[in-house]
C-alpha cells in the first residue's frame, strides 16, 4: 500500500479500508484549513497504481473490509470514468464491501452534474463527505470556501437524487460573533434545502499556518465562547426544518449532541440547556489545532 501526503479521513470511517485515490485538494484556498496548506499539489493517482493497492488489500484482509474510502480531500474531483472504474473493481474484489466514500466539496459535486453523479451511484459510491462549513455566503466568501449556499443546496439534491448519501459537516462558531446569528439561520436554511442523510457538527478551533488563525491573534475575528457556541448550536438545531440525523463525534466540540431530527430535537435541545447552565470554566479551554 502506497500513501503520499496527509491522510485524513472522517470520525465514522475509522474502520473503513483507507486506498489513495488523490493526492491534496483542488481548491487548497479556506482560510481555516491547514491539511495541505505545506505545498502538497492535487494529483490524481494513476488507476493502475490504485489498483494494485486494492490488490495488495485484497489479499491480506479482503474478506474483514466491509467499507471503502479513497482518500485525499477531494477525491470527488476525480474524473467520473476512473472514480466509477474503481468503484467497481473494489466491489468485484471484496466480497462483504457494503459501502464506499470519499471527500468531496459542493463546486465539484455540482460540476459533475446528475449524469456523472448518477454514473457514480450506480458504480456503487454510496457517500460523500462535504464541508458545508456555512450557509450564509458573507462567511463563505470570507473563509475563501470557493462554494456559495446555492452550490450547497444543488450539491445535495443532485447526489440525492442519484441515490448517493451526503453527511454535511458545520462548523460552529464559523462566522464569529457578529455572524453566529445569521450563521444559524442560514445553516439551518441551506440543510434544509439540501437534506443531507447526516449533519457532522464541528466547532471552530483555528490551526497553525492558517490565515484566520492570523485574523484571531490579530483581534480580527472574534470567537465565541463556550456559551455562546451552545446558543448557536441551538438556533441551528431549532430551525432545521428536513429529517436528518446529528451527531457531534469530534474533539473540536464542546458538548456531544446527538440524534434523529425531528424525533430528538427536543432531547438535544434540553441537552444543551443544562449545559448553558455549566459554568464557562468547566469546558475545554480554548487552543491552536495542530492537525
Amino acid at each position: 500500500m502506497r500513501y503520499d501526503g496527509p491522510i485524513y479521513r472522517p470520525p465514522s470511517e475509522a474502520d473503513s479500508l483507507l486506498v489513495q485515490a488523490t493526492m491534496g485538494c483542488p481548491h487548497n484556498l479556506c482560510t481555516f484549513c491547514m491539511v495541505y496548506k505545506d505545498g502538497v499539489k492535487f494529483k490524481l493517482r494513476p488507476v493502475a497504481e490504485i489498483k494494485a493497492d486494492l490488490i495488495e488489500a485484497a489479499a491480506t484482509c479482503g474478506r474483514r473490509v466491509r467499507t471503502l474510502f479513497f482518500p485525499a480531500g477531494n477525491t470527488i474531483a476525480m474524473p467520473a470514468a476512473s472514480l466509477a472504474e474503481l468503484c467497481r473493481y473494489s466491489y468485484a474484489l471484496f466480497p462483504r464491501l457494503e459501502r464506499i466514500t470519499v471527500y468531496g466539496s459542493s463546486q465539484y459535486i455540482h460540476r459533475k452534474g446528475p449524469d456523472q453523479l448518477k454514473t457514480l451511484s450506480q458504480a456503487g459510491l454510496g457517500r460523500i463527505h462535504v464541508g458545508v462549513e456555512s450557509g450564509d455566503d458573507v462567511i463563505l466568501t470570507r473563509v475563501k470556501k470557493g462554494a456559495t449556499a446555492r452550490d450547497h443546496v444543488m450539491a445535495g439534491r443532485m447526489a440525492r437524487a442519484a441515490g448517493i448519501a451526503i453527511n454535511a459537516y458545520v462548523i460552529l462558531g464559523i462566522g464569529g460573533q457578529d455572524r453566529s446569528e445569521t450563521h444559524a439561520r442560514e445553516t439551518a436554511r441551506v440543510i434544509s434545502e439540501m437534506q443531507p442523510a447526516v449533519v457532522r457538527l464541528r466547532t471552530f478551533v483555528p490551526k497553525i499556518n492558517t490565515p484566520l488563525l492570523a485574523e484571531v491573534q490579530a483581534g480580527r475575528f472574534k470567537m465565541l465562547s463556550p456559551h455562546k457556541v451552545l446558543a448557536e448550536t441551538m438556533a441551528l438545531l431549532s430551525q432545521i426544518t428536513t429529517p436528518t440525523q446529528v451527531t457531534s463525534d469530534h474533539y473540536t466540540n464542546y458538548l456531544e449532541v446527538a440524534g434523529q431530527l425531528p424525533e430528538d430535537r427536543d432531547a438535544m435541545l434540553e441537552a444543551l440547556r443544562r449545559a448553558l447552565r455549566q459554568d464557562e470554566s468547566t469546558f475545554r479551554p480554548f487552543f491552536i489545532g495542530t492537525q
